[in-house]
């Protein structure tokens, strides 16, 4: 059995976590957030125009938002122009369906994609496989800290998300960011809305260059990063 987090919510429903102190996205705009700091932030989908298969994978599925905002612009494009895309994600405590509907119900334009992952949002622990619109996602349910290591797909793009780095450091830590960078292809990044300076050293320390943005919205910063090529 998996555990269910405990919810708090705002007048606008957006979800907060009293575990970590922390929303599950930003209540300056949760949709244009996923697509500044995730999409913008790892140049996609320039990046798919080469026709290779690619992989993505995230720090923390959350609400599912991610995952179905890159899903939407995945079928925005014309059909020869897109690549196999796998989405791989780690999530400790998933959210129930009726709690994921409450949390995107201010974007109306995924509903037709949320109704698809929720007819199938049966999971269990360990490794989940759900294929949305050609996407097929990977959903791991358990410690990414644990299951990371056992993954043999190289990954192209990272969505770094977990919550606050000052209220859930394990998701930030230097094993891990490590473990991520072991795990991501010559020349892939990532894009996170943190900047906190101890998980970029922990970043640069695993082998990324790192680079501070401008944030999202009234954010002053956010990092984006890449692993070289060489």
């Amino acid at each position: 059995m998996t555990e269910r987090p405990k919810l708090e919510w705002d007048d606008e429903n957006v979800p907060f976590a009293p575990q970590f102190e922390d929303t599950y996205y930003s209540k300056a705009g949760g949709l244009g957030e996923t697509r500044y700091v995730f999409l913008q932030g790892n140049k996609l989908p320039d990046r798919w125009s080469s026709g290779k298969p690619f992989t993505i994978a995230e720090l923390g599925f959350g609400t599912g938002l991610n995952f179905l905002t890159t899903v939407q612009l995945f079928l925005s494009l014309p059909v020869r122009e897109r690549p196999k895309l796998t989405y791989v994600s780690f999530e400790l405590y998933p959210i129930g369906a009726a709690d994921i509907t409450k949390a995107l119900s201010q974007w109306p334009e995924l509903t037709q994609l949320k109704d698809k992952l929720l007819d199938a949002w049966q999971l269990k622990s360990g490794w989940n496989e759900i294929v949305i619109g050609g996407v097929t996602l990977k959903l791991g349910i358990g410690d990414a800290r644990e299951m990371l290591g056992a993954l043999s797909t190289q990954i192209d793009a990272w969505y770094l998300d977990g919550f606050n780095p000052a209220r859930n450091p394990e998701l930030w830590g230097k094993d891990l960011m490590y473990a991520v960078s072991g795990k991501t292809a010559a020349g892939g990044t990532f894009g996170t809305y943190t900047a906190a300076g101890w998980v970029r050293r922990n970043l640069q320390g695993a082998g990324f260059e790192v680079s501070r943005i401008k944030g999202y919205g009234t954010k002053r910063q956010m990092m984006v990063g890449q692993k070289p090529t060489i």
